[in-house]
């Protein structure tokens, strides 16, 4: 049993909860939480005490009073009018974590919601009815109201839910839940929260970091595809620079190539000084991909466990304030980071893809990795479609946190456009992860070229894995299913063992 307490959510966790139902509750001491913030709000709705979202309208209407008859009308219209976001649905791992993110809140006890609502919006994971919510529509201030509205309305038997053959009130009914009928402040409990990025950003976040791990195997396979040399991961130039995330994939990078005849074999007799700085810089830039993704991963872990409705519930002095939790803004700054260090990552896997095909730069290998040249194409459009991947990922590693349309009237004239940084990073993990999938089969393909000579034991296991999965030869064959079979199997975490190193660290000598 997982229980909501209000805590942070490791994003492993969070990972693992969202791929299926697992048995999840409110904690004691969160539903202890969740009741005394009720009764705050209770408290206020019968003392008459003007507060907003309580009995105001919202946003520039927040100067409107309402009866006390009009509440719970105030709160259905609330859910009711911001269900307008549009296009894809959320996946439905995505869905799982903005339930489970969104309990989370409640059990922190700031939110004011009743028990009876919370439980309600929790019984969706627990059976598994997911709300068809929209990928669009969100600024991200005051919190990703459209993507949290379309999931509510679901709670109050309206809206769509995922399976597209039953409507919402056919899938509470076959789960035996029955709709909510909301009472002061919950629409706006349900609504105000960043929940929609946090879970769209979270799961793409694991993806981004194991992909930083395998491209930069895959990049150990180029260099002994290429007769590079590992000199330039040598232990004393990294921890000289005094870089985190350089050290660890220097580390990894010594680890998995030592031993090879590969490398022996032109050791002595290297005509170049230095390599490329595809070859060369791969900890400065892989690193630097990794450093990021831990500071986003930091950012979002911390969100997982934070209070974001308005106006929040302070239980011990019954007292509510208004504030600002629900913006997005270091949500969304850390989403354009992240973006950033993969695609500057991708753009290393397109290099070392050029110079692995490109005849005036493979040393020695066929033009093209083709088993007869001119003939055959080898992988010259396995670079093309990589290079396809890096243009659309550059236009969308542009920072959406830096834009600004204020909306509603004016009142909320700062936004963070943090939903759509979300969406900018699992796509760009899409494409990151297709393109380190071709940087795998050219070099593997390399490597074909270079036998009698094996690799190191490690990369020779990589090799062993690969050729399990897809074939592996040296004349032309429709590259296109095989590359996205391998980036499935690269995301599904089928190579994972190979990443110790990585991610567990490297010992450090030269």
């Amino acid at each position: 049993m997982f229980f909501i307490n209000g805590d942070e959510i490791p994003l492993p966790v969070l990972n693992r909860l969202s791929r299926s139902v697992e048995p999840v509750q409110f904690s004691e001491s969160a539903e202890a939480r969740i009741n005394a913030a009720r009764a705050v709000v209770d408290e206020i709705v019968a003392s008459g005490e003007t507060v907003y979202g309580v009995n105001t309208g919202f946003g520039r209407l927040s100067d409107v009073r309402i009866a006390d008859s009009e509440l719970g009308k105030l709160q259905t219209n609330l859910v009711r009018s911001h269900a307008c976001g549009f296009g894809e649905p959320l996946a439905a791992e995505e869905v799982r974590a903005l339930i489970l993110l969104r309990a989370n809140v409640f059990a922190r006890g700031n939110s004011g919601i009743r028990l009876s609502t919370a439980k309600a919006l929790l019984a969706l994971y627990q059976n598994d009815v997911l709300p068809r919510v929209p990928r669009y529509g969100s600024v991200g201030a005051s919190g990703d109201l459209a993507p949290l509205a379309h999931l509510s309305l679901v709670v109050l038997g309206e809206g769509s839910v995922l399976d597209p053959e039953l409507t919402s009130q056919e899938a509470l009914h076959l789960a035996k839940l029955a709709p909510v009928d909301l009472a002061a402040k919950e629409g706006l409990a349900l609504l105000n929260g960043t929940q929609a990025m946090l879970s769209v950003g979270g799961l793409a976040l694991e993806q981004a970091m194991r992909l930083v791990g395998l491209a930069t195997l895959g990049s150990c396979l180029s260099l002994e595809g290429l007769l590079g040399t590992p000199t330039a991961y040598d232990a004393r130039i990294h921890t000289s620079r005094n870089q985190a995330g350089q050290i660890r994939v220097a580390g990894a990078q010594r680890t998995w190539l030592e031993g090879s005849e590969i490398r022996e074999s032109h050791r002595h007799h290297d005509t170049r000084v230095q390599d490329a700085y595809s070859l060369r810089c791969i900890p400065q830039v892989h690193g630097a991909a990794l450093d990021v993704l831990r500071y986003a991963t930091e950012v979002l872990q911390r969100e997982t466990a934070a209070s974001t409705d308005n106006p929040l519930v302070f239980a011990d002095e019954s007292e509510m304030i208004s504030g600002g939790n629900f913006h997005g803004a270091p949500i969304a700054v850390a989403m354009d980071a992240a973006c950033i260090g993969l695609v500057h990552m991708l753009s290393m896997v397109e290099r070392r893809m050029d110079r692995l095909i490109n005849p005036d730069a493979n040393e020695g290998l066929p033009a093209f990795l083709a088993g007869d040249p001119g003939l055959e194409s080898g992988h010259m459009m396995l670079h093309v479609s990589v290079a396809a991947a890096l243009n659309e990922a550059r236009i969308l590693a542009h920072p959406s946190s830096a834009d600004n349309t204020p909306t509603s009237g004016g009142k909320e004239d700062h936004v963070s456009m943090g939903m759509t940084g979300a969406n900018k990073l699992k796509r760009i993990t899409e494409l990151v992860a297709f393109s380190v999938a071709a940087e795998w089969m050219s070099a593997v393909q390399a490597l074909q070229f270079r036998r009698p000579l094996r690799t190191s034991l490690p990369l020779q296991a990589v090799l062993t894995g690969v050729e399990e999965l897809i074939p592996i030869n040296v004349s032309d064959r429709v590259l296109g299913p095989d590359t996205e079979t391998l980036a499935r199997a690269l995301l599904q975490g089928r190579f994972d063992a190979h990443l110790t190193p990585f991610f567990e660290g490297a010992a450090d000598g030269p």
